[in-house]
């Protein structure tokens, strides 16, 4: 893990609702620059949400959202994103008619100021699979193939954190390793990296630390190791007393 003065990335007592029902109650969550925070827990546990509070994509009922220490609460999802902030929701979220090379050259409308060849530049060389196929359609491309180009639509905007959903949805575990090393060197550069994931193997190899959240609310936090896995189980089958 790098070092780093301080979170990046905070909630603070955050609770968020839909409909009136609260499905986030008093969330606290650090990410700092360089660290992967792996956050865990079942289905309709809040996972989604508290990305989506984090991209503010979702306001929050109560609590702070804070970017860098500075009190970004209520502040629109655009200028969070030219602020740094890419969310990578599940589902990869590529346009399948459109070329590789064309999903790419969406990036450079995003307002960061990347220009076409320096985003090609660097997509192609992380990902050298997409330039083999920077002419096919994205929606011909293996899962794999597609969540890489996800990721290199995301990296397109030079975040500074990077909030993934349930990255290894749908794909072989090899695929999955390979996703997550990249994602490692992702941090290793500096990015603040928050990742939403059901299945916590692959993600805990990686992850600097991690929380597990069940019905709204933050379980456990600390630094992933055996005992964790080991009581991950009675995380997901119900919440322990």
């Amino acid at each position: 893990m790098t070092e780093n003065s301080g979170p990046l990335l905070e909630l603070r007592g955050v609770r968020a609702a839909y409909h009136g029902i609260t499905v986030l109650h008093g969330v606290d969550l650090n990410v700092a620059a360089g660290q992967v925070v792996a956050l865990l827990g079942p289905n309709g546990a809040g996972k989604t949400t508290v990305l989506k509070v984090a991209a503010g994509l979702h306001p929050p009922d109560a609590g702070h959202l804070l970017m860098g220490g500075r009190d970004v609460t209520g502040i629109r999802p655009s200028r969070l994103a030219r602020a740094g902030v890419c969310l990578i929701p599940e589902g990869r979220g590529v346009f399948p008619n459109l070329s590789v090379r064309d999903n790419l050259l969406m990036m450079t409308f995003c307002g960061r100021g990347r220009g076409r060849e320096e985003i090609e530049e660097t997509a192609y060389g992380r990902f050298p699979v997409l330039a083999a196929r920077r002419g096919q359609q994205a929606g011909t491309l293996s899962g794999g193939e597609q969540q890489m180009l996800a990721l290199a639509r995301g990296l397109a905007t030079d975040p500074a954190v990077l909030l993934l959903d349930e990255l290894s949805m749908g794909l072989a575990p090899l695929v999955v390793a390979e996703l997550y090393e990249l994602v490692a060197e992702i941090a290793r550069q500096g990015v603040a990296v928050l990742v939403v994931e059901q299945f916590a193997a692959a993600v805990l190899k990686i992850a600097d630390h991690a929380a597990v959240v069940v019905r709204g609310r933050i379980q456990w936090q600390g630094h992933p190791d055996g005992s964790l896995q080991a009581e991950l189980s009675s995380y997901y089958l119900g919440s322990p007393p």
